[in-house]
């Protein structure tokens, strides 16, 4: 073995290399060595602390910390010219020790966040809601009972644990601190009167915005979602504490909320993408002086060219905008649409509700189609039906014999529609005409939403009995 710092390897016949050119660093700095294929590690190795006058042999180690058996041969390892290792240690149990807590070091920084972890950490938020709602049901809620008191602590360790920074699953796992903060709000300020119940869920909301700026500060990770939760919980606090203070019914409040929902799952994709004014506006067009204004350029200027990793960044970050913002809206919608229906009678603020609620579900249903994004498009979707699907169980609980009759036939048609509108769209089929009518459609659905409040907050009645 030698060690020039530049050497072509032979090829044998069968097209492999008969040598390999490698870098080892070590304490010795840089050294190239060109090694047969059949070669070991650890003669590699003795070859490198004989170069470099070394007082023991020291262990090979790849670039990213895993070491390497002396026994193998380069070409069992798969490796190839030009690779790189690293030489470290004398071979000593110590040493090895750090070998092994180096990989261990490397192999959890190459974790990453994927589904697998998002489902555990949503997994953790259903288990706060379950002892949210033990406590409630035990009726033992607050800080001055034990069971409430004890659930309170337990959901406010899990927050300060979630909230710490750093970590390879921190993105999704900042994401559960809103919801401790929340369910941890509901125990302390839970009271059983219906017309609290508004108040009840906006200091819940307040508290999750609160959760999610103190998780924004501590760390950079889902800076969008967390966004999306201050921004939300803010908005529905505020929803809360002017019908408070206005003296608003509690059906006018979840009435508003899931109207809102529904438009800003229509407004939010316009608003996400945000592009740098770099790529947009040529500032040095704008920069005109006298000097400038006279002068005529020799050549014409080139376009601007946009990178790659730009419009990576953009999409990623309007991705991850746009599912946030479609759990928020899904979340309010699964929360309002129930507790609006149980608030209004049969009379004609239960028509104006129901009439409302289906008005919202076709809405979020027909507003999903336009998203491209499939985590968005499914949370919308599952929004939609929860809405539609509330409507017919609050009809099949307190209808006559006659409706439930007409459900039946109506949830019969409407399945043979859409089986045959699925066996056609499977088989490629697309019209310009029907998109144009579900826009057309999409727009009542979002009007009538927004008359049908007037209905189910019970103003309607108020100014008739005058």
């Amino acid at each position: 073995m030698t060690s020039p710092s530049a050497a072509t390897p032979r090829t044998g016949t069968t097209g492999e290399p008969d040598t390999l050119m490698l870098s080892v660093h070590g304490p010795a700095g840089v050294l190239d060595l060109v090694v047969p294929s059949a070669a070991a590690v650890g003669d590699v190795a003795r070859e490198y602390s004989r170069e470099a006058s070394l007082p023991a042999v020291p262990r090979l180690y790849t670039r990213v910390g895993r070491p390497l058996d002396d026994g193998r041969t380069l070409a069992e390892l798969d490796l190839r010219t030009g690779a790189v290792l690293v030489a470290a240690g004398d071979g000593t149990p110590a040493t090895a020790r750090r070998a092994r807590r180096l990989e261990r070091v490397v192999r959890r920084r190459s974790l990453n966040a994927g589904p697998l972890t998002a489902w555990w950490c949503a997994m953790g938020v259903l288990a706060a809601a379950l002892a949210c709602w033990f406590a409630l049901v035990a009726g033992e809620s607050g800080v001055d009972s034990d069971v409430g008191a004890l659930v309170v602590a337990l959901l406010g360790v899990s927050a300060l644990g979630a909230a710490a920074p750093g970590g390879p699953l921190s993105a999704h796992r900042v994401l559960t601190v809103p919801a401790f903060a929340a369910c941890a709000a509901v125990v302390v300020a839970w009271d059983p009167a219906p017309e609290r119940l508004p108040t009840v869920v906006g200091i819940a909301a307040l508290a999750a915005a609160l959760a999610a700026a103190v998780a924004r500060a501590l760390t950079v990770d889902a800076e969008e979602a967390l966004r999306v939760w201050v921004i939300g919980g803010v908005a529905v606090f505020g929803a809360t504490f002017l019908a408070a203070l206005i003296g608003l019914d509690a059906r006018a409040v979840w009435g508003i909320l899931a109207v809102v929902a529904l438009f800003a799952a229509r407004l939010v994709p316009m608003l996400v993408i945000e592009v740098p004014d770099q790529y947009l506006i040529d500032f040095e067009r704008l920069a005109v002086t006298a000097w400038s204004a006279r002068e005529r350029p020799a050549r014409r200027r080139g376009r601007i060219v946009v990178p790659d990793s730009a419009v990576e960044l953009v999409a990623a970050r309007g991705s991850r905008l746009v599912t946030a913002a479609a759990a928020a809206t899904a979340a309010v919608t699964v929360v309002c649409v129930p507790l609006l229906l149980r608030e209004t009678g049969d009379g004609i603020d239960g028509i104006g509700a129901r009439v409302g609620v289906t008005c919202i579900g076709g809405g979020l249903l027909l507003t999903a189609r336009s998203y491209r994004h499939r985590a968005a498009r499914a949370l919308l979707r599952t929004a939609g039906l929860v809405a539609v699907g509330s409507v017919v169980v609050t009809a099949l609980a307190f209808g006559s014999d006659r409706l439930i009759a007409v459900l039946g036939v109506a949830a019969v048609v409407i399945g043979s529609i859409l089986v045959v509108t699925a066996v056609a769209l499977g088989r490629g089929w697309r019209s310009a005409w029907w998109s144009r009518r579900a826009d057309v459609l999409e727009n009542m659905c979002g009007a009538f939403a927004l008359g049908s409040v007037v209905v189910s907050s019970g103003l309607f009645m108020t100014i008739w009995s005058r």
